[in-house]
């Protein structure tokens, strides 16, 4: 096999799949606390056989999930929040693991739970569903989450933060789940709850089309060579077989 071959194929399937995460942001784009996926690409030291010059090639990548905070745009419907800071609200998916997201798009459903866009009940820092009273007039969320309704503190909406190193996996379109134990904010300085905003995707979709454009040179480039190498082969075994 030609040397160049090896790394032109791996180049292909790294771009390839950037190429999907990348189409996958750019939909999500205006999809509220939507986390943009990124890729991140080793490079691979392949020894010649005979002791002859290594081959570089490149890693499939390994995909994560950005944190990076979106846009903020105040709304002044009081069910919508956002985040500052890092945390993360938590809802119950359906099957009853817990998740996270950075959507604070909420609804009152008629047993008085405080309930996602998607149906999924918003958890308290105890894990627990929040309720309130349906007929109760409006709510009032301070920075801290303690829900306040008619004058009276009837619960408090959870914050958490993902631990250091935890990889993040997808659920829903919007929501998260880490492969470690979330931890529950307690330190209201720097993180907080804001009511009657709502945070937009993290990506940013001029950047994405740049990198979408220049990724799709790269393919065609890395499939040009695949190309080229084919045709070489073939006109040296058409060669060989009309000498022989």
């Amino acid at each position: 096999m030609d040397a160049s071959l090896a790394p032109a194929l791996s180049a292909q399937l790294a771009v390839e799949r950037r190429l999907d995460t990348l189409a996958n942001n750019l939909a999500n784009a205006r999809t509220a606390g939507f986390r943009a996926e990124e890729v991140k690409f080793d490079e691979l030291i392949k020894q010649a056989a005979g002791g002859g010059d290594p081959t570089s090639l490149a890693s499939e990548g390994d995909t994560y999930i950005s944190t990076a905070v979106g846009e903020m745009t105040q709304t002044g419907n009081p069910l919508d929040m956002a985040v500052t800071g890092d945390g993360f609200f938590a809802y119950r998916g359906a099957n009853g693991q817990t998740a996270y997201t950075r959507d604070g798009r909420m609804r009152i459903n008629q047993s008085g739970g405080i309930e996602t866009l998607t149906g999924h009940p918003l958890l308290d820092v105890g894990g627990a569903p929040l309720q309130v009273d349906p007929n109760g007039g409006p709510l009032i969320i301070a920075r801290d989450g303690m829900i306040t309704q008619k004058g009276q503190q009837i619960g408090a909406v959870g914050l958490f933060a993902m631990p250091e190193g935890a990889k993040l996996s997808r659920a829903d379109t919007s929501g998260v789940v880490p492969d470690k134990p979330a931890q529950a904010v307690l330190d209201f300085s720097q993180n907080g709850v804001i009511q009657g905003y709502v945070e937009g995707s993290n990506v940013n979709p001029i950047l994405e089309m740049t990198r979408l454009i220049e990724l799709q040179r790269a393919f065609d480039s890395a499939a040009n060579l695949v190309q080229t190498n084919e045709h070489s082969l073939s006109d040296a075994i058409q060669t060989l077989g009309s000498t022989s």
